[in-house]
């Protein structure tokens, strides 16, 4: 089992940015496909940025791509999200998720679905006000 505690959330003007830290434990070597996910009241959960982290490669949703950026610590086992310039259309939970790879290291990338992912943390809640 992998457990996720997500931390960093909170208010911020429009424009402003904020960090989010997931911190991992128990069995992390059994996942390396390292997520965020966000939902919005009303909206369904998506994936933000991903992570793989034996190969290092990052992917982003087009909503983000080129303001938020996804990185890890090896040493603290802990996943970031950098968010900058961020936008009112960024309010959300958002959510850590670990899962494994479909084989080879690999993790599904075009498959942005939650199904893929094996372990969730508890959210963080983000709030952009204009």
């Amino acid at each position: 089992l992998v457990q996720l505690v997500e931390s960093g959330g909170g208010s911020v003007q429009a424009g402003g940015s904020l960090r989010l830290s997931c911190a991992a434990s128990g069995d992390t070597n059994s996942v390396n496909c390292m997520a965020w996910f966000r939902q919005a009241p009303g909206k369904e959960r998506e994936r933000v940025a991903l992570l793989n982290t034996r190969f290092g490669s990052t992917y982003y949703g087009d909503s983000v791509e080129g303001r938020f950026t996804i990185s890890q610590d090896n040493a603290k086992n802990t996943v970031y999200l950098q968010m900058n310039s961020l936008k009112p259309e960024d309010t959300a939970m958002y959510y850590c998720a670990a899962g494994r790879s479909w084989g080879g290291g690999y993790c599904y990338v075009r498959d942005a679905s939650e199904g893929r992912y094996n372990f969730w943390g508890q959210g963080t809640q983000v709030t952009v006000s204009s």
